[in-house]
């Protein structure tokens, strides 16, 4: 009898994470983790104390399974306040394990097998698994350093009559690109053309800087209905690890969404989750003294790089720095991002992410690029600055 593969044909499609692996290789040598994109710094005290307050109430069973009441209610109010959409908690609001499990239950939610669906490259690592496990065909658009930008002619030509969506990740991770009001026009205007869908991942949506602004693709004209707008807490609320995200979408793509969400995770922690509706309802100031250190970190970090030898791409939101690192080096490693991000924590000790794992398998892009990570403390940062000097030495 032969033996059949214990393993599917989806799961041999990719591998785990890279941007997780090198968390782990920087725990063995002892680094400096400017590789995965969570705070080392305190979330406000505020949320903190909502969520230990609601497990004191014994608020420690499930949730309604797409959201808590509250959270839900102080999610519309949020939404309404900066897009100036009214949005129905009841029938548009799913709230998920954090936005990566938003996005995965959307696209299970409305991708056939054979469905294509537009994925910006470079990309976040996830997006490609996705569409495997979805059973999708990712087609690839290409974003152009140094700005980011794309080609409308490209992006056009790569709707067909397969397309069923497109992901638009602004702020963009891990370029930091910010689209324009007239690029997500352009992307609305194609998609309405071919009744896709317009998946925006804006996780980073409340992180940008001096002269950009997070614009909102479901507020444009005539997108409300055409997308599935995920975000979430992790990030602007610095709590990457209470695994809080959402998706609102017109009430038809919300019921299939929530029935996946459902049998994926069943609910969101229900003590956290009262936790960040106090967040939800913070003030500009929060947000404004958010920006204004993430300014001074970026500019440290920038700083720190380029004379260290690394070409940088300055971002223009979220919190990375994506570069092109020195040749010649110390090592002698001139075309090989995975040995250079495995050179800088083994050797130099800090920890980051090769700029290949944010391309398709076998792409040549990426293999010059370095992605560095800046939503950490002062001191953090200092401690890396010093540890990279020896790039120089």
């Amino acid at each position: 009898m032969s033996a059949r593969p214990r393993v599917s044909r989806k799961a041999e499609r990719f591998t785990e994470s890279v941007i997780r692996e090198m968390t782990r290789l920087c725990h063995r040598h002892g680094g400096v983790n400017l590789a995965q994109g969570f705070p080392d710094f305190p979330a406000p005290a505020e949320m903190k104390a909502a969520a230990k307050a609601a497990i004191d109430a014994e608020i420690n069973q499930y949730a309604i399974t797409w959201g808590a009441k509250r959270f839900r209610d102080a999610l519309v109010a949020k939404t309404r306040r900066f897009t100036g959409l009214k949005v129905d908690p009841e029938t548009e609001v799913t709230v998920c394990c954090g936005s990566t499990e938003a996005m995965i239950s959307a696209l299970l939610a409305t991708l056939d097998p054979g469905d294509e669906v537009i994925v910006f490259e470079p990309f976040y690592e996830n997006y490609g698994p996705d569409a495997i496990l979805s059973g999708a065909v990712p087609r690839f658009v290409s974003l152009r350093p140094p700005d980011w930008s794309f080609d409308e002619q490209e992006l056009a030509a790569a709707f067909n009559e397969k397309t069923r969506g497109i992901v638009v990740n602004t702020p963009h991770n891990p370029t930091g690109k910010v689209f324009t009001r007239a690029e997500l026009e352009c992307i609305g205007r194609l998609a309405l053309k071919h009744g896709a869908l317009i998946y925006t991942d804006e996780i980073y949506e409340h992180i940008w800087y001096a002269g950009k602004q997070h614009v909102y693709p479901i507020a444009l004209d005539g997108l409300r209905e055409q997308t599935v707008m995920i975000s979430g807490v992790s990030k602007s609320y610095s709590a990457t690890g209470w695994r809080i995200g959402y998706c609102i979408a017109p009430p038809d793509l919300t019921a299939a969404i929530r029935k996946v969400h459902d049998f994926l995770t069943v609910g969101a922690p229900a003590p956290l989750q009262e936790g960040a509706a106090v967040a939800l309802a913070f003030g500009d100031d929060y947000y404004e003294k958010m920006r204004a250190e993430y300014t001074q970190r970026r500019t440290f970090c920038i700083k720190m790089l380029e004379d260290t030898g690394f070409r940088c791409f300055a971002p223009e939101g979220a919190y990375y720095v994506m570069t092109e690192y020195p040749v010649p080096n110390p090592a002698g490693i001139q075309n090989d991002d995975v040995a250079f991000a495995k050179y800088l924590v083994e050797k130099i000790g800090v920890a980051t992410v090769p700029g290949s794992s944010f391309y398709r398998p076998g792409a040549s892009e990426g293999r010059r690029m370095i992605r560095f990570n800046f939503s950490k403390k002062m001191e953090t940062l200092h401690a890396a600055a010093e540890r990279l000097k020896k790039l120089k030495a």
